[in-house]
């Protein structure tokens, strides 16, 4: 699945545009590495977000393309430091 539509899936960001946005932007990263809108996302990958004044580190638990509401949060588990 490409980064944009996880994003959007996962709902960390509301919409698809606004997660191709950030990407283009240079504003989202896997495992390090900027990444571009049409990325692919597996299990086990680390996405972090930058926004303007801080920043969103999770590991991806399942990639699934279809997702209820409530079971969102289960696609991923948020890394602190």
């Amino acid at each position: 699945m490409r980064i944009d539509k996880f994003l959007k899936v996962s709902r960390i960001l509301k919409r698809r545009t606004v997660a191709q946005e950030a990407a283009k932007q240079g504003k989202v990263f896997i495992n390090g590495k900027e990444v571009k809108p049409a990325h692919q996302v597996k299990v086990g990958d680390v996405v972090e977000i930058q926004y303007a004044t801080d920043r969103l580190r999770f590991r991806i638990l399942n990639v699934l393309e279809v997702v209820k509401k409530n079971d969102a949060p289960s696609l991923y588990e948020i890394i602190t430091e």
